[in-house]
């Protein structure tokens, strides 16, 4: 039995699910995985998160943000059972029904689900942020937005040199500095519809099951709302994007104008973040799949790409950036696990 093995299953025989069925329930980009528990004399359920230490993981920011979470009333799952050294908790099982599924095969509740999902993320603005929070910056999201000519760009046409990133950062930094700072609330960083579970016995903002969050940091209010209606994985539909940032913005009495230029901002930081952090999960950590979801995460920036205020970045964009045509995405998918590092 490896060592992991036998670590998780002494940490299981020691907690209230020993015994209990494990089977496999999911992975994600990082080095997590999770897998379903179940003891057959309760009939209940929950979840083991396995996070390994060795692989970079950290259990601890999980637990600080799940519990701030819980404790002011939205639904982050319950911890069951704890051992942060050995990165491995039992946590609280809140279903399959994630909003992608769910809309899925019933598409008239997409309107209702995004309704909730911003409610939540309103009830969340109202409250104190807990201490500590690092923040997510200009300076910080302009390097993150640079993957994009690190990865995307050298992936896509072999370019080891992009000049013109230098020209980027500078303009992209004063943009960032003029028009998303401010009043900072948590930011998830990952909400959208395949890290949100729906919950309809419960009530109010808590019908939304929130994972995935463990990267929390201090930023703008607009930057959930970007990533949960310029969703990389599905097609939100214009009608509800404007409904969702009309209702925000309706609940928390926010400047509209405002509102929508920090949103296209944060919007083009995130989407050529995602750009550079794709085409590296493909050509570094071999996992050619998230190079599918390109062309989608292409149109959303080229739409952010539109606001007045974005115009000099644009610019830079199309002189530098190749679109993802069916050429563009093989050459990613041939480079698939070859290079080490940059």
């Amino acid at each position: 039995m490896p060592d992991r093995s036998l670590q998780i299953y002494r940490f299981i025989a020691g907690t209230d699910w020993a015994g209990s069925r494990r089977t496999f329930l999911a992975g994600d980009a990082s080095n997590r995985r999770y897998d379903r528990l179940f003891d057959a004399t309760t009939k209940k359920t929950a979840v083991l998160m396995d996070a390994p230490p060795e692989k970079g993981e950290d259990v601890r920011p999980f637990l600080r943000i799940a519990r701030h979470l819980s404790g002011i009333g939205l639904s982050a799952p319950g911890i069951l059972a704890e051992d942060p050294d050995a990165g491995l908790l039992i946590i609280e099982d809140l279903g399959d029904d994630l909003f992608a599924r769910v809309v899925k095969r019933s598409p008239d509740l997409e309107e209702p689900l995004y309704a909730a999902a911003i409610d939540a993320l309103a009830a969340l603005h109202a409250r104190p942020m807990p201490d500590g929070l690092a923040p997510y910056d200009p300076a910080l999201m302009t390097r993150l937005a640079g993957l994009s000519f690190d990865w995307y760009l050298p992936g896509a046409t072999d370019a080891h040199d992009a000049p013109q990133k230098s020209e980027f950062s500078a303009e992209f930094e004063v943009i960032l500095q003029e028009y998303t700072t401010g009043s900072n609330v948590l930011i998830q960083r990952d909400y959208h519809a395949e890290n949100l579970l729906w919950l309809p016995e419960r009530t109010g903002p808590a019908r939304v099951g929130l994972l995935d969050f463990q990267d929390a940091m201090s930023g703008h209010p607009a930057y959930d709302l970007v990533s949960l209606l310029e969703d990389a994985r599905r097609d939100v539909s214009p009608e509800i994007q404007t409904q969702m940032k009309a209702r925000y913005i309706a609940e928390t009495a926010t400047d509209p104008v405002g509102f929508e230029i920090a949103y296209a901002c944060l919007g083009a930081q995130r989407n050529l973040r995602i750009l550079g952090v794709f085409a590296r999960l493909s050509m570094h950590f071999g996992k050619p799949h998230y190079v599918d979801l390109i062309p989608r995460v292409w149109n959303h920036l080229q739409n952010d790409l539109t606001h007045p205020v974005l115009a000099g970045i644009r610019k830079i964009v199309e002189a530098t950036l190749p679109p993802p045509t069916p050429d563009v995405l093989k050459r990613l998918k041939d480079k698939c696990a070859s290079v080490p590092t940059l």
